[in-house]
């Protein structure tokens, strides 16, 4: 994890982000379910931010919660994501940021599997697999 957090403008972000991207990174968009890149992925590797590089969450960790987005039972440490909570689905829920840019990446729910019981369902546009050599 890097300790310096990373601010960029609106248009230094476009500069380096699909529109995709850009929309759920920087404007808290949702992508469509099963119609993602990592949501049906099986690649081991480690799962970085699309947005600044920092390394987020394990393939280790992933499991396919049937949702059609990406879920990890934890990410790869708990100081790279910020939790927020978040009434925009009117309903209360728990954003996840990256903690070095400040990216959206999903939500996390108590709906998990496993001891922590915990779904971190994250946006694949958020994200980008550096797969194991």
């Amino acid at each position: 994890m890097t300790d310096q957090p990373m601010e960029r403008s609106d248009a230094e972000w476009k500069s380096t982000l699909t529109d995709q991207q850009f929309d759920v990174l920087r404007g808290c968009g949702t992508e469509p379910p099963f119609q993602n890149e990592y949501w049906n992925c099986h690649d081991a590797g480690m799962y970085l931010c699309a947005g600044c590089g920092e390394a987020l969450f394990s393939s280790k960790d992933k499991f396919d919660s049937g949702t059609g987005w990406p879920s990890y039972t934890k990410p790869a440490s708990e100081k790279v994501v910020t939790e927020n909570q978040d009434h925009s689905w009117m309903q209360q829920c728990t954003e996840v940021k990256c903690a070095r840019c400040g990216g959206h990446l999903g939500h996390v729910f108590p709906d998990g599997p496993g001891k922590g019981g915990m779904r971190y369902c994250i946006n694949s546009a958020a994200l980008r697999l550096k797969k194991k050599e």
